[in-house]
This record gives C-alpha cells, structure tokens and sequence, in this order.
C-alpha cells in the first residue's frame, strides 16, 4: 500500500568543488494553490559557524525550486547561529519557530561532546505574510521553564480551539545539568505566540536516565491528542522501542505505548482515512521507512511497513557516547504534507556522494 511516485531535490549544494554547502532539518508548507515552501538549515558543517535557516519555493509540485533565502538576519553583538522550523496558521500567515545558538567561541561545538549539553540559547519566533518571502524582525521567546536549553524540533502546531503549542524537549546545559529531565514537552500559548505561559508534559521516564527527543505532535480529526518520540537509554546509550502517548483531555492524562518499531526522528500524518502515515530512520535496518497503523481506541496496530530510501546506514547504536554519535549522522527528519489526490509529500535531509542535500519523495497510500 505504500509506494514512492516520483523522488527528487529541494537542495544540493550546486558546487560542490568551489565551496562547502550541507543541509539539514527541513519543514514544509503547502499553500490551497499548491506552492510549496521549504526552509531548510545551510552550513559548511555540522556545527559551523554560518549555520542558518533558509527558505526556498516551488510553483511546480517540486519539480523547481528557488534559491534559498536567509529567514532569520544575524542579530548584533554576539555571534551566533540559528535553526527556526515553520508552520502555517489559520489567518494564512507562516510562522517560524527555534533556537538563536551563541557561539562566543569559535572553536567550540554546539553540543558539549562526550556530553549533550548544548550552548546557550534564546527561543525564537518569526512571522510572514507572504508566504515565507520575507520575515518579520525576531521575537524573543520567554520559555515558562527552565531548560536551561530546548531541542528545536517541531514547528508551531496551531489547535482547533486557537492556541498554539510548540512541541520540544527540555534540554540539559553546557554544564550537564538539566532540573526538568529531557523530556517530550508542549510549550502553550493563548495569544498567538506572543506569550508562552505554560507547559504540558507528554513523556517522562527521567527518573530511569531515559530522555525523549525528536518528537513528533498532531491533533487528530477525532480531537485526541497523539505524540511520538525517540526514547534512549543514558545508562547504555541506545535507542529503546518507540513510545506514544496519546490524550483524550487536551494533555491533561496521557495513556502510553509502543509503536512496534524500532525507530529514530520518527514524523507522522493522519491519513484521509484516519490512519498514521509514520517515517523514520529505522534503528536495526538502514535507510529511511515508512509504517502505515491505526489506533483501535489507544492501542497503536501496524497494517505495513515498507523502505523508502535506502541510502547508507546511519544511526546512533550506542557504541560510543551520543554527543559523537549525532555528528555521525547520514539523514533524517521527514516532513510530509498532504495532496489533494491523497497523495503524500515529504522531504528530508540526506548525504548522497559525502553532500548532505534536501531530497523529496512523493508517495502513494
């Protein structure tokens, strides 16, 4: 039931022999008129200091697209780098939402390594009313926690009753101190992102060295409130089977899960039909795959699953300590959006001949 249509790039660096260009962490949005709109992070490398989010366009259903546009200028003063993930909300406007990263030094990483503490941040927002063409100045966000630092993972998802929530992880500091765990948590707002005020947790397992990260969040068509995530073992360091929760009371109890795969940076869709669309790199086989579920009440059941892209293997195995493991990293972080002949499109991030590019895939279900 699952097959891939047509494949191609949002991205690659066009020359490859002149200068150094990767890609990372694309987020998608389709417009009612088809236009598509990518934004996708740039740099020479993994944590290299011209690290950006950029945004790029197609009027042709993927087939073009334009060349990247920074969405987010270099405030002044200190040096830093940034990575925004974006949204369409209701009156029609785009929203971008991450992490100003500060890089006072430059020879240091954004992840303490062996460690997983990150740099200091400072929450973002950006707004547009052109379709990701230009953006507004940024918005400071004041987080209603204490990380110290946040995972960007997810864009803005806005809720039926008009609040918005960002889905993230509460992260541990430079310092290896984290006082709310690593966990999968909804940060809320009522005013449509100008104030964040509070916090809903999804997933916590701190208490037995486990962190969630690389969540995924949707409201379903039924109301229900459903998320995904990547759950490792600090004690050993490997990836364990992925968990969900899902909530009928707009987070205030969850019920809790495994999908039945063994996955990493795991995305969802809610099919027409009210099935879950799942891609993720697959822990125990290479490549990129996709499995086709439903939900009978709260259980999770899988119909199939099925290789999207092979590529090369990547993964984190535990064999080394995560922070080094991450920098290893070969693709991920799928986004889809939907057709409307049901068609499904993602795009995520890949190396193909040692060039870290955008790739799309166009599936049938």
């Amino acid at each position: 039931m699952i097959a891939v249509r047509e494949t191609g790039l949002v991205y690659r660096n066009p020359r490859p022999e002149l200068r150094s260009r990767h890609t990372w962490h694309p987020t998608i949005v389709r417009f009612d008129d088809g236009e598509l709109l990518v934004t996708f992070d740039i740099a020479e490398a993994d944590v290299a200091l011209d690290y950006r989010t950029y945004a790029s366009h197609s009027l042709d259903n993927g087939t073009t697209w334009s060349a990247p546009e920074r969405v987010v200028a270099d405030p002044p003063g200190r040096p830093t780098t940034h990575s925004v993930r974006t949204s369409r909300v209701s009156d029609g406007s785009v929203v971008a939402m991450g992490a100003l990263m500060y890089r006072d030094d430059p020879e240091r990483s954004v992840v303490n390594v062996p460690g997983l503490g990150y740099t200091e941040m400072e929450l973002i927002l950006t707004r547009s009313r052109d379709r990701g063409h230009t953006w507004s100045d940024i918005e400071r966000v004041q987080p209603p926690l204490v990380g110290p630092a946040f995972e960007v993972c997810h864009s803005i998802t806005e809720l039926r009753d008009g609040r918005w929530v960002w889905p993230a992880s509460t992260w541990m500091g430079w310092d290896g101190k984290a006082p709310n765990g690593m966990n999968a948590i909804l940060l809320v707002s009522e005013d449509r992102g100008r104030t964040w005020p509070s916090w809903i947790t999804e997933l916590d397992r701190w208490d037995e060295h486990i962190l969630h990260w690389e969540q995924h969040f949707l409201e379903l068509r039924d109301g229900r409130w459903l998320a995904v995530a990547w759950a490792v073992s600090l004690d050993t360091n490997r990836t364990l089977a992925t968990p969900y929760a899902i909530s009928a009371d707009q987070g205030a109890t969850w019920q809790h899960g495994l999908t039945g795969f063994l996955a990493q940076t795991t995305k969802a869709i809610e099919l027409p039909d009210g099935r879950i669309l799942a891609v993720y790199r697959r822990h125990d086989e290479p490549g990129l795959w996709a499995t086709l579920a439903r939900l009978d009440g709260d259980a999770w059941l899988n119909e199939e699953t099925a290789a999207l892209w092979r590529g090369q293997a990547s993964g984190m195995t535990g064999d080394t300590n995560p922070g080094a493991e991450l920098a290893q990293l070969k693709f991920g972080f799928p986004q889809m959006v939907l057709e409307p002949d049901g068609a499904v499109f993602l795009v995520f991030w890949c190396e193909e001949d040692c060039i870290k590019n955008v790739r799309w895939l166009r599936l049938s279900v």
